[in-house]
């Protein structure tokens, strides 16, 4: 097709965009009227564009048909939606069926008793309410403590030893050098208890 007009051509419609009706996106030129989402027709502006190839979306289509998929990617807090996207051109497949438990106990305590993590200083369940990771281990906040001092840790301020774990200053105190020139020789301060 000749291009008579002699200006560019808008990107959905492939007539002649005058320089009055033209919306510029990602070097493609479009005319006001023709700049809508391609799947809900919404208009579009720079703030609300997502572009895919030659295709435009609004952030909501756009996510919906390219975004990411599954648990944890819904719309909004404590939204559930039922669409599957098929009006998108997206091919849902069903995961396999509902299997109901081989534990013989059918009590949900019990289950969650039995396969919960246990803390490593007192032996009890460690819930996810409760739970501080420290030395790849799940320990309860209150047993999250230097095992020589009583000190409070954090993961970042920790030392482990043989699956206990010690405040930063115990653990250079018991397990590390000695010596002269390590806190142990003639003009160091000495700790007694």
């Amino acid at each position: 097709m000749p291009n008579w007009g002699g200006g560019k051509k808008c990107g959905v419609c492939q007539k002649t965009v005058y320089f009055a009706e033209e919306v510029q996106c990602e070097g493609s030129s479009f005319h006001k009227s023709c700049f809508l989402c391609m799947v809900c027709k919404k208009n579009l502006d720079s703030t609300t564009v997502a572009v895919h190839g030659e295709e435009i979306y609004c952030k909501s289509c756009y996510g919906k048909k390219y975004g990411p998929k599954g648990y944890g990617y819904g719309q909004g807090a404590g939204t559930l939606s039922t669409d599957k996207g098929e009006s998108l051109g997206i091919k849902y497949e069903e995961g396999p069926g509902h299997r109901p438990t081989t534990n013989p106990n059918a009590s949900k305590f019990a289950q969650k008793v039995g396969g919960s993590e246990r803390c490593p200083r007192c032996s009890q369940a460690v819930y996810a309410a409760e739970k501080v990771i420290g030395a790849g281990k799940s320990w309860h906040k209150s047993c999250f403590r230097c095992a020589k001092c009583g000190k409070g840790l954090e993961s970042t301020t920790l030392a482990d030893k043989d699956g206990e774990i010690y405040c930063k200053g115990c653990y250079a105190k018991n397990f590390g050098p000695k010596g002269f020139g390590f806190g142990q020789g003639a003009g160091a301060l000495v700790h007694s208890e």
